[in-house]
């Protein structure tokens, strides 16, 4: 079985002007996180979309989806965590609750507010995640990358051709990202960025996906300008 969960449990602090979280916020003419769902909806592989959402917006999650996609059979919107290692515990946590599921069974874990993943980004996940266990969406770095250890002075400057940013999806078996979250202690636990970190902390092996540089993780206000800008040259 495959799942998607578009995590969405995050309030937005960083967005600024607002106590709307950024993933409500419109995008031209609709929610950015309609945006989102709207591009795992097409895609027919997908036995269950879970939506994980603020315990205070499930409500105002459910009727947006409502008004804006209509009744799908598929989808569900779920309470996400303090956390986002907690939210993804909650969507699996959910699925093994729900469903029969096997070694192969996989999830593909999504930003609610990266409205612009492509079909292409989706599938080669799928794919990804069958074949190999895990599977992170990446591009290049395109500037040189820093390192500092004290926040004052550069202690290192690393090979840029060895380095990329990662974004989303990120996807898994159910069953191995289970086994390995219930193996962390608290140190590990509290390092946590990232669903890919799990496997690396336990020495798992992740593949690459190429993600898209239009993959843009709205943030910031200025991403949503951003993000706009995108939208209409689309």
């Amino acid at each position: 079985m495959i799942f998607a969960a578009i995590l969405a449990g995050g309030v937005g602090s960083r967005m600024g002007g607002t106590d709307t979280p950024k993933q409500f916020l419109n995008l031209a003419d609709k929610p950015v996180i309609i945006h989102t769902i709207e591009k795992f909806i097409i895609n027919s592989k997908f036995d269950e979309i879970i939506v994980l959402s603020p315990k205070s917006f499930i409500n105002h999650t459910q009727d947006l989806i409502k008004e804006y996609i209509g009744d799908v059979e598929n989808i569900v919107v779920i309470e996400g965590g303090e956390t986002r290692n907690d939210t993804l515990i909650n969507a699996l946590s959910y699925i093994r609750s729900n469903y029969e599921i096997d070694d192969d069974s996989i999830i593909v874990t999504h930003d609610s507010v990266r409205p612009f993943v492509t079909h292409r980004i989706i599938n080669d996940n799928i794919d990804a995640a069958q074949k190999y266990g895990a599977c992170d969406t990446v591009i290049p770095a395109t500037d040189t990358i820093v390192e500092s250890t004290d926040s004052r002075l550069i202690s290192n400057i690393p090979l840029r051709d060895n380095f990329y940013q990662g974004q989303t999806p990120q996807s898994f078996k159910i069953n191995k990202l289970f086994e390995l979250i219930l193996c962390l202690n608290d140190d590990e636990t509290n390092i946590l960025t990232d669903a890919c970190k799990i496997f690396v902390l336990k020495g798992e092996d992740v593949h690459l996906v190429d993600g898209d540089i239009t993959n843009i993780k709205v943030t910031y206000p200025y991403d949503l300008k951003l993000a706009n800008t995108i939208l209409k040259e689309k």
